[in-house]
Protein backbone atom coordinates (compact mmCIF):
# COMPACT_ATOMS: atom_id res chain seq x y z
CA UNK A 1 0.00 0.00 0.00
CA UNK A 2 1.30 3.59 -0.67
CA UNK A 3 0.11 6.96 0.34
CA UNK A 4 -2.34 9.47 -2.10
CA UNK A 5 0.08 12.34 -0.76
CA UNK A 6 1.59 14.02 -3.72
CA UNK A 7 3.86 15.70 -0.66
CA UNK A 8 5.76 12.72 -0.66
CA UNK A 9 8.63 12.10 -3.66
CA UNK A 10 7.62 9.55 -6.25
CA UNK A 11 10.10 6.19 -5.07
CA UNK A 12 11.80 4.93 -8.40
CA UNK A 13 12.00 1.14 -8.63
CA UNK A 14 15.52 0.76 -7.56
CA UNK A 15 15.01 2.97 -4.29
CA UNK A 16 11.91 0.45 -3.46
CA UNK A 17 13.79 -2.32 -4.38
CA UNK A 18 16.00 -1.49 -2.44
CA UNK A 19 14.06 -0.51 0.87
CA UNK A 20 12.18 -3.28 0.55
CA UNK A 21 12.51 -4.36 4.10
CA UNK A 22 12.47 -1.21 5.30
CA UNK A 23 9.78 -0.09 5.38
CA UNK A 24 7.92 2.99 7.36
CA UNK A 25 4.19 2.79 8.10
CA UNK A 26 2.43 6.36 8.19
CA UNK A 27 -0.32 6.40 10.15
CA UNK A 28 -2.94 9.42 10.63
CA UNK A 29 -3.56 11.51 13.73
CA UNK A 30 -5.11 9.29 15.36
CA UNK A 31 -2.50 6.64 15.04
CA UNK A 32 -4.51 4.55 12.12
CA UNK A 33 -1.96 3.35 9.34
CA UNK A 34 -2.67 4.81 6.10
CA UNK A 35 0.32 3.43 3.83
CA UNK A 36 3.98 2.60 3.78
CA UNK A 37 6.88 4.32 2.04
CA UNK A 38 10.66 3.45 2.05
CA UNK A 39 12.80 4.71 5.23
CA UNK A 40 14.96 6.12 3.07
CA UNK A 41 13.38 8.73 1.43
CA UNK A 42 10.06 9.23 4.00
CA UNK A 43 12.53 11.99 5.91
CA UNK A 44 12.66 14.98 4.22
CA UNK A 45 10.87 18.61 5.41
CA UNK A 46 7.83 17.74 4.88
CA UNK A 47 8.31 14.35 6.81
CA UNK A 48 4.47 12.83 6.87
CA UNK A 49 3.70 11.20 10.74
CA UNK A 50 4.83 7.66 10.68
CA UNK A 51 5.23 5.17 13.30
CA UNK A 52 8.77 5.07 15.44
CA UNK A 53 9.98 4.36 18.90
CA UNK A 54 12.57 4.98 21.23
CA UNK A 55 14.43 2.76 23.57
CA UNK A 56 16.15 3.25 26.92
CA UNK A 57 18.51 0.63 27.71
CA UNK A 58 19.77 -0.11 31.64
CA UNK A 59 22.75 -1.96 32.79
CA UNK A 60 21.44 -4.62 35.16
CA UNK A 61 23.92 -4.42 37.71
CA UNK A 62 24.77 -0.37 38.08
CA UNK A 63 21.33 1.02 36.90
CA UNK A 64 23.20 3.16 34.24
CA UNK A 65 21.16 4.16 31.12
CA UNK A 66 22.95 3.99 27.86
CA UNK A 67 23.50 6.88 25.44
CA UNK A 68 24.62 6.73 22.07
CA UNK A 69 25.59 9.45 19.51
CA UNK A 70 24.26 9.29 16.17
CA UNK A 71 26.36 8.45 13.17
CA UNK A 72 27.62 11.32 11.59
CA UNK A 73 25.61 9.73 7.91
CA UNK A 74 22.03 9.54 9.54
CA UNK A 75 19.52 11.57 7.73
CA UNK A 76 18.78 12.88 11.12
CA UNK A 77 20.58 14.89 13.98
CA UNK A 78 23.80 13.05 12.62
CA UNK A 79 26.47 13.21 15.51
CA UNK A 80 23.94 14.35 18.18
CA UNK A 81 23.41 12.52 21.30
CA UNK A 82 20.42 10.53 22.25
CA UNK A 83 18.67 7.42 24.30
CA UNK A 84 20.04 4.41 23.54
CA UNK A 85 18.37 3.55 20.03
CA UNK A 86 15.10 4.65 18.26
CA UNK A 87 13.57 2.81 15.31
CA UNK A 88 10.66 1.96 13.36
CA UNK A 89 8.40 -0.62 13.35
CA UNK A 90 7.72 -2.59 10.31
CA UNK A 91 4.31 -2.97 8.82
CA UNK A 92 2.92 -5.58 11.07
CA UNK A 93 5.26 -5.47 13.91
CA UNK A 94 4.44 -4.13 17.20
CA UNK A 95 6.66 -1.40 18.76
CA UNK A 96 7.90 -4.02 21.33
CA UNK A 97 9.00 -6.62 18.73
CA UNK A 98 10.61 -4.05 16.67
CA UNK A 99 12.51 -2.73 20.19
CA UNK A 100 14.32 -6.26 20.29
CA UNK A 101 15.09 -6.38 16.38
CA UNK A 102 16.54 -3.09 16.50
CA UNK A 103 18.66 -3.51 19.65
CA UNK A 104 20.24 -6.57 17.56
CA UNK A 105 20.74 -4.62 14.62
CA UNK A 106 21.97 -1.29 15.86
CA UNK A 107 23.44 -2.20 18.67
CA UNK A 108 24.72 -5.88 18.77
CA UNK A 109 23.09 -6.83 21.96
CA UNK A 110 19.99 -8.13 23.02
CA UNK A 111 17.64 -6.56 25.18
CA UNK A 112 15.45 -8.32 27.93
CA UNK A 113 12.57 -6.73 30.33
CA UNK A 114 10.82 -4.41 27.35
CA UNK A 115 8.51 -2.04 29.13
CA UNK A 116 6.51 0.65 27.51
CA UNK A 117 7.06 3.63 29.90
CA UNK A 118 5.62 6.64 27.20
CA UNK A 119 2.85 5.06 25.28
CA UNK A 120 1.54 7.44 23.72
CA UNK A 121 4.78 9.81 23.26
CA UNK A 122 5.04 11.82 19.83
CA UNK A 123 6.75 14.79 18.61
CA UNK A 124 8.01 17.29 15.83
CA UNK A 125 11.29 18.39 15.63
CA UNK A 126 13.43 20.04 12.88
CA UNK A 127 17.19 19.66 12.35
CA UNK A 128 19.56 22.08 11.60
CA UNK A 129 19.10 21.32 7.76
CA UNK A 130 15.60 21.46 7.73
CA UNK A 131 15.17 17.47 7.87
CA UNK A 132 11.85 16.57 10.10
CA UNK A 133 11.38 13.90 12.75
CA UNK A 134 7.14 13.86 12.72
CA UNK A 135 6.25 10.28 15.01
CA UNK A 136 4.21 8.77 16.92
CA UNK A 137 7.08 7.26 19.06
CA UNK A 138 5.77 4.74 22.06
CA UNK A 139 8.91 5.45 24.91
CA UNK A 140 10.49 1.76 26.23
CA UNK A 141 12.84 0.74 28.67
CA UNK A 142 14.81 -2.46 28.52
CA UNK A 143 17.73 -3.88 30.49
CA UNK A 144 20.89 -4.96 28.78
CA UNK A 145 21.52 -8.25 27.33
CA UNK A 146 25.79 -8.28 26.85
CA UNK A 147 28.24 -5.55 25.63
CA UNK A 148 26.80 -3.48 23.13
CA UNK A 149 29.13 -3.82 19.94
CA UNK A 150 27.02 -0.97 17.78
CA UNK A 151 27.01 -0.93 14.11
CA UNK A 152 29.04 1.84 13.06
CA UNK A 153 26.06 3.33 10.18
CA UNK A 154 24.04 3.83 13.35
CA UNK A 155 26.57 4.80 16.17
CA UNK A 156 29.47 6.85 16.38
CA UNK A 157 29.75 6.36 20.38
CA UNK A 158 28.22 4.80 23.31
CA UNK A 159 28.60 5.41 27.02
CA UNK A 160 26.82 4.64 30.31
CA UNK A 161 25.78 7.66 32.15
CA UNK A 162 23.76 7.38 35.67
CA UNK A 163 20.19 8.95 34.80
CA UNK A 164 21.29 12.20 37.30
CA UNK A 165 24.47 12.87 35.39
CA UNK A 166 21.77 12.16 32.04
CA UNK A 167 19.07 14.68 33.18
CA UNK A 168 22.24 17.11 34.12
CA UNK A 169 23.83 17.19 31.50
CA UNK A 170 20.54 17.28 28.94
CA UNK A 171 19.90 20.37 30.93
CA UNK A 172 23.15 21.70 31.00
CA UNK A 173 23.78 21.51 26.74
CA UNK A 174 20.52 20.50 24.98
CA UNK A 175 21.96 21.38 21.98
CA UNK A 176 24.17 18.30 22.43
CA UNK A 177 21.32 15.74 22.64
CA UNK A 178 18.32 14.58 20.31
CA UNK A 179 15.47 17.05 21.08
CA UNK A 180 13.21 13.67 21.92
CA UNK A 181 15.71 12.92 24.60
CA UNK A 182 14.52 15.92 26.54
CA UNK A 183 11.16 15.60 25.69
CA UNK A 184 11.58 11.98 27.30
CA UNK A 185 12.87 13.04 30.12
CA UNK A 186 10.28 15.85 31.02
CA UNK A 187 7.66 13.15 30.89
CA UNK A 188 9.36 10.30 32.29
CA UNK A 189 6.92 8.54 34.86
CA UNK A 190 9.81 8.66 37.12
CA UNK A 191 12.96 10.63 37.96
CA UNK A 192 15.41 9.48 35.12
Amino acid sequence: MRPESEALPQPTTASVAHDLDELVVLVDEAGNSVGTYPKSLVHTTETPLHLAFSCHVTNPETGDILVTRRALTKATWPGVWTNSFCGHPAPGETPAEAVRRRASQELGMEVAEVEAILPDFRYRAVDASGVVEHEICPVFTAVAVGVPAPSPDEVAEWAWISPADLQASVEAAPFAWSPWLGWQLEQWPHSA
